[in-house]
């Protein structure tokens, strides 16, 4: 294969117009959000938009066969070819959520490739639910995304400075989103079969200048710990940073570090190397539950790129192995990186840990300036150095080495937010999933860190069992002053998902106590009142869309054999996972200003234990479903129809996915508002040709020819928002037969 035919006939493969604004050996530093100038800044997000786009491509020409895409490398994560398209599709995905475009560009892609980049509980990563495309077509709509994407920064209104409303905004998102896959999709080649990469003679020049990866190795100094004054440290990205940040970056928490000291240098292979032959990953007594279980299961001897070749090992690099390069930073998990911390306490006498996110952030002080300012990258980082680590030794950063880049570095501080943290309302799945406990900080960046990922305020989390180019720090703290690191914290802090588990649950978590003003629990009573009109013999299948915080799926899971329960909202659907996952979770409601009681539910209380495991949590977009969700006996919307942006479309798209002689059972109280649905696509509550026009006309005028009306009646739901302030609403329940 000629490795310049290859490269052009995909990584270049984009209007020749785009390619001046993306070189794609000039690693494009991330926009400010101020300026004096719009159409200057436009100008800049363009280039940066298509210099992301371009780098991808790069990184993926690297595959030389199409049916490496399909095979499953990582067993905790989709096959590449998920990950050529998932950056792509979400561009367009928030575009569409943010109703800022109209139309699609292939809404099956759209679908299937817009979750499922982790092991969250709501990701599918079954396989046979797959129909994976080609990657010509993969390739194709990455370019006509280019396109649409180009066209919209062109056109979208720009005022400055660039806020969290903007419309530049949701493009900087993709951007970073695109920036971070780069860096996951990497490690994930690196677990490839060299073979299956193009390396070596079949890259072009420009390719292997791109690709290169660190020629120097030896053997490391002997690794110290330095002291670090007692200090405070301010953690929290200010809401008037210049930069681009995730939503889990801002607000404040102000730390008091004690006295401690640091590894002058991450931990080498050579360190890691003694721990091995001291049996470390045979003595279980270094090793947490939660480690053992990983051991057990992996049955691990050694990092995860180390290779045995004969009676050596060899490092497996992006695309290449080395003998085991001794001083380079060893690169593992959180697990391992906590049973080493364990060892050389044992050794050394000494009380070693990982650090801490606020000792990260007091050594990253001595570290001048931050991306959009280098000049120079002051370490390994934003591919400014290498396609890979080096030595320990080869950056030093004030006293130390390697604060910044050359792998990310473990932290024992599982990822919460800070105080005043939001949500931003099209990517509410970023970082509410992992503030379970289970995910732990990684700092400084690597090699590949670029755009957000190399900022100092960047807070990125995994779980404690995944890879990423990631390796640690040791620090040594005086007895007694070691800082308490959070456990799995289910405590939910989000009040809006507080204000809904207490509407969907308030019965189980006040046991008998009367409902609010008398009104019964809504979800409950919807099923109800639904399951008399479903007879016996058709309650295999269930959809309940819009299942919120999930107390309408678990009820109907009493009477159907399997449930899919969807939202589009992952902050609402990880409550019913946590539940289904035996957790008690815990939950406060305001009783009057700043006073408030704590709730808890569990699946005993609601007396669902029994019937759980037949629900399965998963997040969509009702108006763009993936196709294995069909062949339904009921589909239940409940109180959704007046929030989707397309109404009229779901129920076209919606009807083949009921059996025949199947329901659809939709609720809502039919607040239409402008805010979710423009006024053309309402279903009613409007006057049309002068007349007024009801919702329940309009879903007839809808659904007529594909279903009859079989049942229609009010129910009443209250929503607390005090003691003493309730929103009492009435919703109506329709029931549809499908011919």
């Amino acid at each position: 294969m000629n490795p310049v035919a290859s490269l052009s006939a995909s990584a270049s493969a984009v209007p020749a117009a785009f390619a001046a604004l993306a070189h794609p050996l000039v690693p494009t530093r991330m926009p400010l959000l101020t300026g004096a100038d719009p159409e200057a800044k436009r100008a800049e997000i363009r280039r940066y938009f298509h210099q992301t786009c371009e780098l991808y491509e790069r990184l993926f020409a690297l595959i030389r066969d199409d049916e490496s895409y399909y095979e499953r490398h990582e067993p905790l994560r989709h096959p590449l070819i998920f990950y050529y398209g998932h950056p792509a599709v979400f561009y367009v995905n928030k575009l569409i959520a943010g109703r800022l475009i109209s139309a699609r560009i292939d809404p099956r892609l759209e679908s299937m490739l817009a979750v499922g980049v982790d092991e969250m509980s709501w990701d599918d990563l079954n396989s046979a639910h797959y129909d994976w495309p080609s990657v010509r077509a993969v390739r194709d709509y990455r370019r006509e995304m280019r396109a649409v994407v180009d066209a919209f920064i062109c056109s979208m209104p720009l005022a400055l400075p660039i806020t969290q409303a903007s419309a530049a905004w949701v493009i900087l998102m993709g951007i970073e989103h695109e920036r971070i896959h780069l860096e996951t999709s990497s490690v994930i080649m690196r677990l490839m079969p060299l073979d299956e990469l193009r390396h070596g003679s079949e890259l072009a020049a420009e390719e292997r200048r791109l690709w290169a990866s660190c020629p120097t190795r030896g053997t490391p100094p002997a690794n110290e710990w330095l002291p670090v004054a007692a200090t405070t440290v301010r953690l929290g990205k200010a809401a008037s940073d210049e930069t681009y940040g995730w939503d889990n970056e801002y607000g404040t928490d102000d730390v008091a570090l004690p006295a401690f000291r640091a590894g002058r240098r991450l931990v080498s292979n050579a360190e890691f190397m003694e721990f091995i032959a001291d049996g470390g990953y045979r003595d279980l007594t270094l090793w947490t539950d939660e480690g053992r279980g990983w051991l057990h299961y992996t049955r691990a001897e050694h990092p995860k790129f180390w290779r045995r070749r004969g009676g050596t090992f060899v490092q497996r690099n992006l695309l290449e192995e080395v003998p085991l390069p001794l001083d380079w930073p060893v690169e593992v998990n959180c697990l391992e990186a906590q049973a080493y911390c364990a060892w050389l306490s044992h050794r050394s006498g000494e009380h070693v840990a990982l650090p801490t996110e606020a000792h990260w952030q007091a050594l990253r002080a001595a570290v001048p300036g931050d991306q959009p300012a280098w000049d120079v990258a002051p370490g390994n980082i934003n591919l400014a150095h290498f396609a890979s680590s080096c030595p320990v030794t080869a950056f030093a950063q004030g006293d130390f080495c390697d604060i910044v880049g050359n792998v990310w570095q473990w932290t024992r501080t599982p990822i919460m937010p800070f105080k005043g943290f939001e949500v931003h309302p099209l990517y509410d799945d970023f970082s509410v999933p992992t503030f379970d406990g289970r995910h732990n900080l990684i700092k400084g960046g690597s090699w590949i860190s670029t755009g957000n990922e190399a900022l100092a305020s960047a807070r990125y989390a995994f779980r404690r069992h995944f890879f990423q180019h990631a390796g640690f720090r040791t620090i040594v703290e005086e007895p007694g002053s070691m800082a308490a690191t959070a456990g799995s914290r289910l405590y939910e802090t989000d009040q809006l998902v507080a204000q809904y588990l207490e509407f969907h649950y308030f019965d189980a978590a006040q046991g008998n106590a009367a409902p609010p003003l008398g009104v019964p629990n809504f979800p409950r009573a919807c099923v109800e009142a639904v399951i008399p009109h479903v007879p016996a013999d058709r309650r295999t299948r269930c959809l309940d869309l819009g299942c919120s915080v999930g107390r309408s799926a678990l009820e109907f899971a009493r009477h159907f054999a399997h449930v899919d329960a969807i939202d589009f909202s992952a902050r609402f659907i990880q409550a019913g996972v946590r539940l289904q996952q035996a957790d008690e979770v815990h939950y406060e409601i305001p009783t009057e200003g700043e006073l408030a009681i704590s709730r808890a539910i569990s699946l005993d209380r609601i007396g669902v234990a029994g019937v759980s495991d037949r629900v399965n949590f998963l997040q969509g977009d009702a108006c763009n479903l993936k196709p294995l969700f069909t062949d339904y006996d009921l589909v239940f919307a409940g109180n959704l129809i007046d929030r989707l942006y397309d109404p009229a479309l779901f129920l076209e798209l919606i009807t083949a996915r009921i059996r025949g002689g199947g329901y659809l059972a939709i609720t809502s109280p039919y607040t239409w508002l402008e805010e979710y649905t423009e006024k053309a696509k309402w279903l009613g509550g409007r006057r049309e040709h002068g007349e007024p026009l009801s919702t329940v006309a309009g879903l007839a005028r809808t659904l007529a020819g594909s279903f009859t009306l079989v049942e229609r009646q009010d129910i009443p739901f209250v929503i607390r928002e005090t003691a003493r302030k309730h929103q009492h609403s009435v919703a109506e329940l329709t029931i549809w037969r499908r011919a």
